[in-house]
């Protein structure tokens, strides 16, 4: 894709950490021969720069041109032109887009969804925010999702001794680890396992085998189902788990393996035995009356999320609800985040729902509150909101780190590469929401339009999940073959991969319930595991060996029917990204793969080689050299390489680093 480039990254930005009226320094690079939206030639630039809206008025700020790659003769593709624009940052959350101007009067506008030759929306603008920076270990780590119940059972499990003694909590159905999943309520909910969370601890090698690096687990307060978002106190950690001394040992286990830990909570809603709403329903002049929304006029005379009864909503305009759960040193948030407990940060359970009823929205006071407690407690943790759709006005920067979100990534991925013909025609009831089949242009295009809402920074923070507890498994409706492009994915785009527990595995489920297996611990070697989990480790090793994964750039090369590729870029080092859901041919435009002696015969370092990207060869200058997987690339001459793929595959090269001006 020969067209004008800027993202977020370093290569681009002169900071990631910007401050009010500061002078931010962002960069264009525009190749020779660039091209409009229409696949026309641009042509010669009459001039350049950028579009701010500060305080929502327009403001211009014009770039210079720094410096231009020196054209090799033999390619077709001689090199890119920096441009480069001061741009102040007036908002907390500062919005800006590129315009080009050619000689023939022409309007080229370049935001986060692309190129275009109309005006295009502030929304869609890139980003450049203000608010205090999310810590910065989160775009490097490797998540893995654990729901306690069914994760593993320690040697000492409180359900055993619970069971035994016949004091299971009178809502638990008692399960044996290899007992069948009941889908029908009420075992669909009320099913026990036992898994505890030394459990967990026990099985941290497991984890640390993987290359995980954050474990977040789904909530450990005490309630009335195996979920757990239905909460009857926030004050202690369940015994069916171990209780706070159980959390303490993980915690601590996990930390000196170096893999960080967080917490669930839900801010929407407790559960119908929570504490504060049974003196809420006792005592209508108490305060916790004022936790609710009761209303004799709605079914049950209370507010709840979805009209589910058991899960109560909360109204965040009562500041005793604040004080006691999400703000200040004595809060709920914070408790968790001190020691002994010593969490690493939270996941909001329905965050997108959390203080918005009809005309009420206190979302935006809720969410800067519990941050500005974490900030308080231990600013070096992390905050992730969930949002099952388009949440982006809520992810700009000022609470939420990053999005538990399906719209950027897992619903466009799930549409490329799910089974065509699948339920209802194709469509995979998924997040409240029928999913699609996708040519790889509309995955890539999906993609673009949800993400482009976010602040570079954040969209690092965001998870990218090929399922969670609350969706059918990847695997289910997959491809065959197809389970290592989605992984690879989600290790190779902008954002945190995510293992939910049995992914590694190669568990299958129908939907969320289903997908709440109990660990097969003891399959690892099985011929129908071994290979699954052998992949896993070698896509997380893939991230950790290569920093730019994390923060890198992210620029599309080419994209066809059932093949995509892209480049993620830095000073450093860059990577070429190839996935393929079939057989297919794919030309990636602009890429260089040539090799070139030296005088003395040897094969000289690549880099030397001018272009738009150019392959590192291996020593011997015999192969490119190939960072992960097994995909062919065939070229001719000068000529731009073709990707060519049997069937599904994934594979990634090594890149030189971008040769670009010093900031």
């Amino acid at each position: 894709m020969l067209t004008p480039h800027h993202d977020g990254s370093p290569l681009h930005v002169s900071t990631q950490e910007p401050v009010l009226g500061e002078i931010v320094r962002v960069r264009l690079r525009v190749p020779d021969g660039a091209l409009a939206a229409d696949g026309s030639p641009i042509g010669p630039l009459a001039w350049v720069g950028t579009r701010s809206n500060p305080n929502r008025e327009p403001r211009f700020d014009e770039a210079s041109r720094l410096a231009d790659a020196d054209a090799d003769a033999e390619d077709a593709a001689a090199g890119w032109s920096w441009w480069e624009a001061p741009v102040e940052v007036e908002n907390p959350v500062h919005g800006y887009r590129w315009l080009l101007v050619g000689e023939d009067g022409r309007q080229h506008w370049l935001n986060q969804l692309g190129m275009s030759l109309v005006e295009t929306r502030d929304r869609d603008d890139f980003k450049l925010v203000a608010h205090e920076p999310p810590p910065a270990w989160l775009a490097g780590s490797v998540l893995y999702q654990v729901f306690p119940d069914r994760f593993a059972k320690s040697a000492d499990a409180p359900y055993d001794r619970l069971r035994a003694a016949g004091e299971l909590p009178e809502w638990a159905i008692p399960a044996e680890w290899g007992d069948p999943l009941d889908p029908e309520p009420p075992g669909r909910s009320a099913q026990l396992y036992g898994g505890d969370l030394d459990g967990v601890r026990e099985q941290l090698d497991h984890l640390a085998s993987l290359g995980v690096t954050l474990l977040y687990l789904t909530p450990v307060f005490p309630a009335r189902s195996n979920h757990r978002y239905d909460a009857s106190t926030f004050d202690r950690v369940d015994e069916l788990l171990g209780g706070d001394e159980a959390l303490v040992r993980l915690v601590e286990a996990a930390h000196a393996r170096g893999i960080r830990v967080i917490g669930d909570l839900t801010s929407n809603h407790s559960g119908d035995a929570h504490e504060w709403f049974r003196t809420a329903q006792s005592d209508a002049d108490s305060a916790e009356r004022g936790f609710y929304y009761f209303d004799d006029d709605v079914p049950n005379g209370y507010e709840s999320w979805l009209g589910v009864p058991s899960l109560p909503k909360f109204d965040w305009a009562s500041e005793e609800l604040r004080r006691r759960f999400i703000e200040g040193p004595d809060s709920v948030v914070a408790k968790y985040l001190r020691a002994p407990f010593a969490l690493d940060g939270w996941r909001i359970d329905v965050a997108n729902m959390t203080g918005r009823l009809g005309g009420v929205d206190l979302n935006a006071e809720v969410r800067r509150t519990i941050r500005r407690t974490m900030i308080e407690v231990n600013p070096d943790t992390m905050l992730i909101g969930e949002s099952t759709n388009d949440g982006a006005d809520d992810f700009q920067g000022d609470a939420w780190h990053g999005a538990m979100s399906y719209a950027p990534f897992t619903r466009p991925l799930w549409s490329w590469l799910q089974q065509p013909g699948g339920p209802a025609g194709g469509g995979i009831g998924f997040a409240l929401a029928r999913v699609p089949v996708f040519s790889g242009e509309e995955f890539v295009a999906a993609h673009r339009r949800f993400a482009a809402g976010y602040p570079w920074r954040t969209r690092l923070g965001t998870m990218n999940a090929l399922d969670t507890h609350d969706t059918p498994r990847f695997a289910t409706h997959a491809r065959p073959g197809t389970v290592p492009v989605g992984f690879g994915l989600a290790v190779t785009m902008p954002g945190v991969p995510v293992v939910w527990a049995g992914d590694e595995f190669g568990l299958t489920g129908v939907d969320g319930e289903a997908s709440r297996t109990p660990m097969p611990w003891g399959s690892e070697a099985s011929p129908e595991v071994a290979p699954v989990l052998a992949a896993y480790r070698e896509l997380v090793a893939l991230r950790a060996a290569h920093p730019v994964l994390a923060t890198g750039g992210l620029r599309w090369i080419a994209v066809g029917d059932e093949s995509v590729a892209f480049v993620r870029e830095s000073a450093d080092a860059s990577l070429l990204v190839v996935a393929a859901r079939d057989a297919s041919r794919l030309e990636l435009a602009g890429l260089v793969l040539r090799r070139s002696r030296s005088d003395e015969g040897a094969y000289r370092d690549p880099s030397a080689v001018q272009g738009l990207d150019t392959l590192r060869y291996s020593t011997d200058g015999s192969e490119p050299l190939v960072a992960f997987g097994e995909l062919r690339l065939e070229a001719s001459g000068s000529k731009s390489p073709t990707a060519v793929a049997g069937g599904p595959a994934f594979a990634v090269w090594e890149l030189p680093g971008v040769d670009s001006p010093g900031w």
